[in-house]
């Protein structure tokens, strides 16, 4: 029997994520002996390439020395022990280095042991961790399996609270008469901690320390567990208002009456921030928006925003609150108003409103919405053309009061450029109005969208929308006109004019309608660089009815360009309606930012 101690085992583990051979170049060296594909395939990625050929027999040497390093670094990583490898330069004029390998046979993980230095935890801490180790009899004697073994060991005694549970140096012992590997992991476990309260360092600081408390989710004297810690940091760091966000447990010297406390450290953000957005499409016009954004005002990171909307059809001013983690965890009120004039082609109205909701998320992209608003607008509907081709209507004032439960599901890949995944969202508008005219009704959407690569690294995209609407308890020309459902436009059929799907008057005034139906379909394509372009077709319905009529489709198609900023692509895209009425342009052009779904 001839054992050996491998002292530096964890510095072979870290020839397994040597990088990749360069796109170009000459292999460092020719490697030669080696019949299992894969075990060749992680050789060459180890050894890599040079830029040049040798240049000198000494320098082909040299290369070759180095590369049988390489190689024996991977064998050993591979459970290789008993290998043969000779470096050597080939014979002829131009010098080649090359390494002849004979891994040899592979040895086996055998008797893995696990040995508590100091104190042994709980018998369940024991047993957890034993079962974590998960090294099998036999396996292969991998040295990443080892590595990974051990971190699991540690990373169990931790979760079921010794925080400081740490690895001392481990023994792996390689028996060359029967190949086999035998790991010995020593672990000093330390003792069990429990946790304190919260506190708080911050830098120009405007929380309050008792709301940054309220959000632990841990009461004193609890047992450690990271999971814990990790959640408080995250739910700082997703309110959006600070620069950076650490939450760390205390040193074992800092524990008061055996309980360590959890240091939260913070750096708040400037506690102003001006937004500037534009948009244009050729039957809406062009649209600025300003956003100004106030940071902790009310100390417990809240958001106030302040949203002024200047567009051909719309104008807006908009105030909203939002206190995250209102109550519990993980859920956001938001107070907000406005102000707002729109001027249609199928009604003008103008008013304001007050809305309170309640947002419950679950995970980052899944959430419930429930609220409500209390609108007050006078609205004109254009509901007829006089002898003057001239559209008429009635002037309604309507005091409305609405809810809201809305439930959006996001598994795509990105927000504003998905490229794999797919959403889901429902949405219910249950509404009472009152004043010119009563009305009861209930407004219910559904939207899914898909999106499915056709290469690895998403260079074509295939993208589909389907949208689906209906108001129940209302009939055309009852429900008030900004209530209906509208279509056509850059968020919904391109090629037709804003509203500009379903029926309309002799003079082509849109009427809207009690169903909507939605369908989209697109062709992503990366170019190069920055670019890309789509190409598209949409389609959609309006009708008076609950169900929309499918023989009564519009359908538009067009191509696209885009150019990647960073966070978010600026499309350009121009589409035409292929069943075009009479008022329809034949081209139109809209410019955004993100993808059109």
């Amino acid at each position: 029997m001839r054992p050996c101690r491998v002292a530096a085992f964890a510095f072979v583990a870290l020839w397994l994520a040597a990088p990749g051979v360069a796109s170009a170049g000459e292999p460092k060296a020719r490697v030669e002996g080696v019949s299992d594909r894969a075990l060749r395939l992680e050789i060459e990625r180890a050894v890599g390439a040079e830029k040049t050929r040798p240049a000198t027999r000494l320098d082909a040497r040299r290369r070759a020395r180095e590369a049988a390093a390489t190689v024996i670094a991977v064998l050993r990583s591979e459970g290789f022990y008993d290998y043969v490898v000779a470096p050597r330069v080939g014979e002829g004029a131009t010098p080649e280095p090359v390494v002849q390998v004979t891994p040899g046979p592979r040895s086996t993980i055998a008797a893995p042991r696990l040995v508590w230095d100091g104190r042994a935890p709980d018998p369940e801490t024991q047993a957890a961790a034993a079962e974590a180790m998960d090294l099998r009899v036999g396996a292969p004697g991998r040295a990443a399996d080892v590595l990974a073994a051990e971190g699991r060991i540690v990373a169990v005694a931790r979760k079921r609270g010794y925080a400081d549970a740490i690895v001392d140096p481990r023994q792996v012992i390689v028996d060359h008469e029967v190949r086999a590997v035998e790991p010995t992991f020593h672990v000093a476990a330390g003792d069990l901690v429990r946790l304190d309260g919260l506190q708080v360092v911050a830098r120009h600081g405007r929380t309050r320390a008792a709301w940054i408390a309220s959000l632990a989710t841990w009461k004193q004297g609890a047992i450690y567990d990271p999971r814990k810690i990790a959640e408080l940091e995250r739910r700082l760091r997703d309110v959006g208002i600070f620069d950076s966000v650490t939450v760390a447990l205390a040193p074992a010297d800092k524990a008061v009456g055996g309980l360590r406390p959890v240091i939260v450290s913070l750096a708040d953000r400037p506690p102003h921030t001006v937004e500037l957005g534009a948009g244009y499409d050729t039957s809406q016009g062009a649209g600025a928006d300003a956003t100004w954004i106030n940071y902790n005002l009310l100390h417990r990171a809240d958001t106030l925003t302040l949203t002024a909307r200047l567009a051909q059809i719309q104008q807006k001013l908009d105030l909203d609150l939002a206190l995250p983690d209102w109550r519990r965890g993980d859920q956001t009120l938001k107070l907000g108003g406005d102000i707002f004039a729109d001027q249609t082609p199928a009604y003008n109205d103008r008013g304001a409103e007050l809305r309170a909701d309640v947002v419950r998320h679950y995970t980052r992209t899944t959430f419930i919405t429930i609220g409500g608003a209390v609108d007050a607008e006078d609205t004109f509907e254009k509901d007829a053309v006089n002898a003057n081709a001239i559209p008429v209507g009635r002037d309604l004032k309507l005091a409305i009061l609405s809810g809201l439960g809305d439930f959006a599901l996001d598994r795509s890949d990105n927000p504003l450029d998905p490229t794999r995944g797919w959403r889901l969202e429902a949405r219910l508008e249950p509404a009472f109005l009152t004043g010119d005219r009563t009305l009861g009704y209930l407004k219910t959407t559904v939207q899914a969208s898909g999106y499915l690569p056709l290469e690895a690294n998403a260079s074509t995209v295939l993208a589909g929308r389907l949208k689906l609407g209906s108001i129940l308890g209302g009939k055309i020309p009852d429900v008030p006109a900004d209530r209906r459902f509208f279509s056509g436009g850059g968020g919904s059929v391109r090629g037709y004019p804003y509203q500009g799907v379903g029926p309309t008057l002799s003079d082509g005034t849109p009427i809207g309608g009690d169903s909507l139906f939605e369908v989209s379909g697109e062709v992503r394509q990366h170019l190069a660089g920055p670019w890309g372009v789509a190409a598209f077709v949409d389609a959609g319905a309006v009708g008076p009815t609950l169900v929309p009529d499918l023989r009564q489709v519009d359908i538009g198609a067009g191509v696209g360009l885009r150019y990647d900023l960073g966070f978010g692509p600026v499309r350009i895209d121009l589409a035409t309606p292929l069943d075009r009425h009479r008022r329809d342009p034949i081209v139109q052009i809209y410019l955004s930012i993100g993808q059109s779904f």
